[in-house]
């Protein structure tokens, strides 16, 4: 919790002055010439951000009435901010490129932290800017990439970025969701195909199409060249941001207009040798004019061929107009405009003898997915008085995917065309108050939510791999189908602080009403199909407790409690039967997550440790395209995430610009329920250890970076089903001659990348270049869906890289 000065003008405004708006990791300790005379503190690090681009996060309490030394010369932007500190008892925090002003440790280890205090700053919004102090104080596991970690990975898509963060697993693009558009993302065991279980955001919107009955990302409208982060919440959010985030909240956030008028072009460009050529290029330009209005134009790209050898092309664009105006002290308002359009083959899954024969073919030719998506947002952000803040935020989406899938047989291609449309709006108001010895931030928020779908079936005959018409497969709509959601929500919390504590106590009321009808059409043999109507309405508390114990301001213990509710999607809603039951015997699922974990932070070294325990009483299972979904019944999810990152120089100034990091996570996934013989047996398509360890050098201008990556065996799904979607029989652990089953081996992977960054003599120019998966580690998943077999992951893969800034 922050505090702001008695006599702040506006307390809503303490914590956030950013200090330049493009950060760039490495130029923190790279030499330019810095010429910054004596003056107060405050002014000093001001200008130190005009002529760096180093961002800092500072209180101005901290900085009040303190005078900063002249500082000259050519210097790295990191050494001249140590010259501005000296004798002011102020200590600095970098946590993945924030850099944060603290009070000196020796000031919170001489007492107990005051946080009960009067002046305090209105948090509103738990995700907003994630800056190192606001991840910190977060009770519960929490992870936040930045901009220039993505940069330095080389990474094509989003999926590169995540499978670095502890707890989260990315599945390697397959079946149905094998192109480059789909987002396959796990966290703690639960399923990845197409990311269900976690809630995904886009600046705080919905990135799912239709975010209750169709929360899964075969489209992810997301490119990582038009990010700052990737905030990964994976506990103490399912209040504010439900309610289905059993698998945490996973916000991306976009790059910010900058306060001075700025550009910059760039691109990435990547070969192995297999398939061909692949770029992505981006392009951003933005600024903020006199009188507060600002606008930045954000633009990413994904062009050109994967790793395969043929059907693996993609075609992504990316485009964002984010505007800004604060027309008074206590207004703020943006308005932000998204289209992101996209087509990208799917090469399908071999079987055993092709994978043998050549793992990077495909048989495939007609197999592609499409997306495209239009929305626009807009927040209204409001400061009543000092202790009260207001917020609305409203959004509308529309969103297309479709998809050419060849049946198993090759014999017949089905297309699959789907509309979604969303609208979505999000007041809330926060207050400050102090109760005897607590100070207590209450808020309550409300979601209206409605959604609109209408997906489509037909097929053609296939003749020597070329569609063609044929009675039966004519192109004709054999499925045609529409449904919709109407959920309201409300919840309260209480951010409690008193003394060294920290306790959130909060509940999310969930009404939702959902109801998908299947129209009456002619199927592939020109008979009627029955209409039928199905429809659902549930309607859940949530409840969530969170604690933490600040022993100082680099240490913090915490632990939570949260409830995560599934609805039944549109697809689960549909399965089976003749009538108008519900769902087949299909429930909604309702998950508890417990988590206890610590959390430390210093000029030296960090980290996080974090045990999680997720209870279902009847989780909800993808089996396979002809099983679909079955209700598995009891499972438990448990583990413990680590990560940690240490400055070598603490060992020996020889080491100066040497940092190491390491992450860990063991997870026990198991089904729990009475199905005999599968008691403690792994549910699929998770590792039950993952390992990550890099290095990264800065010296001079330059930047060096090494990783590994590991992960340990999972399962495929192969168990017989029975008629109504139960289990019988065992797990098949030897690979199937189709490809669809058999245990996955595990894997070890090293990337290694190098770069320059020329200053802003050369117009900023930065070039990198590297190497994924070094020793060319052969790997693969599978699928059990139409494109069902073996995906071979990606082989050694070289690129290069060039950025220029205005």
């Amino acid at each position: 919790m922050k505090k702001t000065t008695a006599n702040n003008k506006f307390p809503w405004l303490p914590l956030a002055l950013a200090l330049a708006v493009n950060l760039a990791l490495p130029q923190a300790f790279a030499a330019e010439a810095i010429h910054i005379p004596a003056q107060p503190l405050g002014q000093a690090l001001s200008e130190l951000g005009q002529q760096t681009s180093l961002q800092v996060f500072f209180s101005p309490e901290l900085v009040a009435g303190k005078q900063a030394p002249a500082v000259d010369g050519d210097l790295s932007p990191e050494d001249a901010l140590r010259q501005l500190l000296q004798g002011s008892g102020l200590h600095y925090q970098i946590d993945e490129g924030s850099v944060t002003l603290l009070p000196a440790p020796g000031a919170a280890a001489n007492g107990p932290l005051e946080l009960g205090v009067t002046d305090i700053k209105v948090v509103g919004d738990w995700l907003g800017d994630a800056d190192a102090a606001v991840v910190q104080n977060h009770p519960g596991a929490r992870t936040v990439i930045r901009r220039e970690a993505m940069v330095e990975q080389g990474a094509m898509n989003v999926g590169d970025v995540l499978k670095r963060v502890p707890g989260v697993q990315v599945q390697e693009a397959n079946g149905t969701g094998g192109s480059d558009i789909s987002l396959n993302v796990g966290v703690r065991g639960l399923t990845s195909r197409l990311s269900p279980r976690s809630t995904v955001l886009i600046d705080g919107v919905p990135a799912a199409f239709a975010p209750y009955g169709q929360p899964q990302l075969s489209m992810a409208p997301i490119s990582s060249g038009n990010l700052d982060s990737i905030d990964v919440v994976r506990g103490a959010g399912s209040v504010r941001y439900g309610p289905q985030n059993v698998g945490g909240v996973i916000n991306f956030v976009t790059r910010a207009i900058p306060e001075k008028a700025s550009a910059e072009i760039g691109s990435t460009l990547e070969t192995s040798q297999h398939g061909g050529w692949k770029h992505i290029d981006t392009a951003f330009v933005g600024g903020t004019a006199d009188n507060g209005i600002g606008v930045a134009l954000l633009y990413s790209g994904v062009n050109g061929n994967g790793y395969r050898e043929r059907n693996h092309g993609n075609d992504i664009d990316d485009v964002l107009l984010k505007t800004h105006w604060a027309p008074t002290d206590v207004d703020d308002f943006s308005l932000n405009f998204h289209y992101y359009d996209a087509s990208a083959d799917m090469p399908g899954g071999l079987t055993q003898a092709q994978y043998d024969a050549n793992p990077f073919q495909s048989d495939r030719n007609n197999d592609n997915f499409s997306g495209r998506r239009k929305d626009v947002s807009f927040k209204w952000t409001r400061q009543l008085d000092d202790r009260t803040q207001a917020e609305v935020l409203t959004y509308y989406t529309d969103s297309f995917r479709g998809s050419n899938i060849a049946a198993r047989d090759q014999k017949t291609l089905g297309s699959f065309p789907r509309t979604y449309y969303t609208f979505g709006i999000e007041p809330r108001v926060s207050r400050v108050f102090d109760v005897g010895p607590t100070t207590q931030e209450v808020s309550v928020g409300y979601r209206y939510l409605k959604e609109a779908m209408h997906e489509e079936a037909s097929r053609l005959a296939l003749v020597n791999n070329e569609p063609v018409v044929r009675p039966g497969s004519d192109g004709h709509v054999y499925q045609d189908r529409t449904g919709g959601t109407e959920a309201n929500s409300v919840y309260i919390d209480d951010k409690i602080d008193v003394g060294n504590w920290t306790i959130t106590p909060g509940i999310r009321f969930e009404h939702i009403s959902t109801d998908w009808h299947d129209r009456a059409v002619l199927d592939t043999a020109g008979r009627p199909v029955p209409e039928k109507r199905r429809s659902i309405e549930s309607n859940e508390p949530l409840p969530a407790l969170s604690v933490m114990y600040h022993l100082s301001d680099a240490w913090k213990l915490f632990a939570n409690y949260e409830t995560s509710f599934g609805s039944l999607q549109y697809f689960q809603l549909g399965q089976g039967g003749t009538g108008d039951e519900t769902a087949n015997g299909l429930e909604p699922e309702k998950a508890k997550t417990y988590e206890v974990g610590t959390r430390y932070n210093d000029d030296v070294w960090g980290g996080e440790v974090t045990l999680f325990y997720i209870d279902f009483d009847k989780e909800l299972q993808y089996i396979s395209n002809d099983a679909g979904w079955t209700n598995l019944g009891a499972t438990t999810h448990q583990g413990i995430e680590a990560s940690v990152h240490y400055d070598m120089a603490a060992l020996d100034p020889r080491l100066d610009g040497l940092t190491a990091n390491a992450g860990f996570t063991y997870t026990r996934a198991v089904y729990e329920g009475e199905i005999p013989g599968f008691k403690g047996r792994d549910l699929p398509f998770y590792s039950r250890q993952v390992a990550t360890a890099g290095l990264r050098y800065d010296i001079n201008r330059w930047t060096y970076n090494l990783d590994a990556f590991a992960q340990s065996k999972q399962r495929s799904p192969g168990v017989a089903v029975n008629a109504d979607g139960s289990f019988s029989g065992n797990y098949i652990t030897e690979g199937t001659a189709d490809g669809q089953y058999g245990d996955i081996p595990g894997y070890v992977t090293w990337n290694v990348r190098g770069g320059y960054d020329f200053g802003p003599a050369v117009s900023n120019l930065k070039v990198g270049a590297g190497v994924k998966n070094i020793f060319d580690k052969q790997y693969f998943t599978r699928s059990s869906d139409n494109n069902s077999g073996m995906y071979v992951g990606a082989p050694r893969t070289f690129f290069v890289q060039a950025s220029v800034g205005f």
